[in-house]
Order: C-alpha cells, then structure tokens, then sequence
C-alpha cells in the first residue's frame, strides 16, 4: 500500500510583497497611459495643421506643413547628431579615467562634479554659450574654414559672431556629456573583476584589459547612454535657441552665419505669439518631434537587444 505524499503549502504571500507588486504594476501603468494621453493630445491638436489644404496654409502666411518643419526637423538630428559626436569619446574617456585609471579619492570627486554638471539649468549654458563660448571659438571657426575649408561642413563665409550650428553643438555636447559619462562608468564598474584579472594575468597591458573585458561588456549599457544623451540633445530648447541663430534652411555647413534651426528651439521662439492654425501647426511640430524620438528610442532597443548578456540595459 503506496502513501500519498502531502502536496506541498504554498506559502501566503505577505502584505507588504502585494502592495509592492501592486504599485510597481500601477507605476508601469501610468507611464503607459501618459505616454498615450501626450501622444493622443499630441494628434488632436496637430489634426488641423496635418489636414488643412496646402492652399489655405499659404493664403493665411503658415506655408505648407511638410515644406515648413523638414528643415527644422533636419537642423534637430544635424545639431544631435555633432553633439553626440563631440560628447561621446570624451564621456567614454572621462568614465574609464574614473574606474579604471584614477586614484579613489579623485574618482569620487570627479564623479561628484561631472553628476553636478548634470543640475545646471539649460538657461545657464544657453549664456554660456553666447556670451562666453561663441566668441572664444570664432578663431578656431576661422581656422577651419581657412584650412579644412575644402570638406563641405567647413566650407562657406564663416559667421562674426560665432553663433553657428557648431557652436550649439558644442553646448549640447556639454549638457549630455555628464549623461553619457555616468551612466558609462557604472556599467564600467559592474564588469566581472574575474574578467578583468585573467586578461591581465594572461600578460595583457590595462588598455587591452580594457579593450578585450570592459567595452565588450559594457556594450550595450554605452549604447543606452548614448541614446538618452541624444533624446536630450534632440528635446533642448532653451540653449539652443539662445545660441543658435536659426534659419528656415537645410545646410550642412556648420560655421556659417546661416543655419537650419531646431523643431524645440522654433517652439519656444513662436509658441507664445502664436494662435488658431499657427498654434496647431507648431504642436504638430512637436508631434514630428516625438515620432523622431521614438524612432530612435526604437532603434536603440534594437542594437541593446543584440547584446542580451547585459541585462542591467535589457531590462
């Protein structure tokens, strides 16, 4: 005569363990449903601009909608687009100085400084920019377009006030490197110490420690940090717009007096004078703004999912 073994008893689960769940499952919840009101008042008030005929758009001095935000949706990813590569080898840099090659008392404190960089207000950069960095950069501007004037981006009547689309990358490159870096040095920091110490007991220098344990690792954490870095490059308005002097133009020619402006920055400029159609014309302004970055967001979920071993990034 076989005994039957007793099924086992599952344990209740606690009251703090379901508030818990509960409210990490409303969290993610709510996220969901602001992303969709934005979007939805995003499409509703953009319909009108969308829908209204090309010839209405030009009798009442808007312009076609397509023919209006293409230059300044080009001006947005040309103006991200030198930010990241200007911030991105220096915030790789900077994050490996601090975890693999600085002494502990500077790491900590450069760290400290480089997370301060991120809470200075935009407005701060913006006078930053003008006032102090657009006219120490016009020698250099000058330098360029005498010697390197050849490569088309270089080329054209370099601007006398140094107000040029390089010079608001350079701010944006400011503003999102503390971004890039952080998040960098800790993925950094969580590379396998047993993978680094068999790289160098197999006889290799630090750089090629580096290069064959740490960046391989941290792939996909650089990838996610320069993505976020870019949806701020992509979303700055204020800087940008003190900056930079802005033109309805698609150019790709970086030290001129004339440059395409951004999509955040013509928002800012026009919102508060704007009314009726022009109102809903520059909403949906902002809606190819947030398509833009999706589209990115989307792409970068598509290179971190190539790199699954890192689930800190693959959530």
């Amino acid at each position: 005569m076989t005994q039957s073994t007793p099924e086992p008893t599952r344990a209740r689960p606690r009251v703090g363990d379901r508030a818990f769940g509960s409210l990490a499952t409303g969290s993610g919840i709510t996220i969901l449903v602001i992303l969709a009101m934005v979007a939805g008042f995003l499409l509703m008030q953009a319909f009108p601009a969308l829908t209204t005929p090309p010839a209405e758009l030009q009798a009442k001095g808007y312009g076609e909608f397509w023919s209006w935000i293409i230059p300044f949706a080009w001006g947005t990813v040309w103006a991200s687009f030198w930010a990241l590569l200007l911030a991105v080898p220096v915030s790789i840099g900077i994050a490996l100085f601090i975890s693999h090659y600085a002494p502990r008392r500077l790491a900590a404190g450069l760290g400290y400084v480089i997370d301060l960089l991120a809470a200075v207000p935009s407005v701060v950069f913006g006078l930053w920019g003008s006032m102090v960095l657009a006219p120490a950069a016009q020698p250099l501007y000058l330098w360029l377009n005498t010697y390197l004037g050849w490569i088309p981006f270089f080329g054209g009547q370099p601007s006398g006030t140094g107000r040029t689309l390089l010079t608001a990358s350079m701010v944006l490159a400011v503003m999102i490197l503390p971004i890039v870096t952080s998040l960098s040095r800790e993925v950094f920091l969580q590379t396998p110490v047993l993978h680094q110490e068999a790289a160098l007991a197999l006889g290799a220098t630090r750089w090629e420690m580096i290069r064959m344990a740490v960046l391989p690792f941290g792939r996909a954490g650089i990838v996610s940090s320069v993505m976020l870095g870019l949806g701020r490059a992509l979303g700055e308005t204020m800087a940008v717009a003190m900056v930079l002097s802005g033109a309805h133009v698609i150019s790709f020619e970086v030290l001129t007096s004339q440059n395409p402006n951004t999509v955040a920055a013509v928002i800012a400029q026009n919102f508060p004078e704007a009314y009726g159609l022009k109102t809903n014309q520059l909403i949906a302004g902002g809606l190819v703004l947030f398509v833009i970055t999706l589209v990115v967001n989307g792409i970068a979920r598509l290179i971190i999912s190539r790199y699954q071993e890192f689930s800190g990034a693959n959530g």
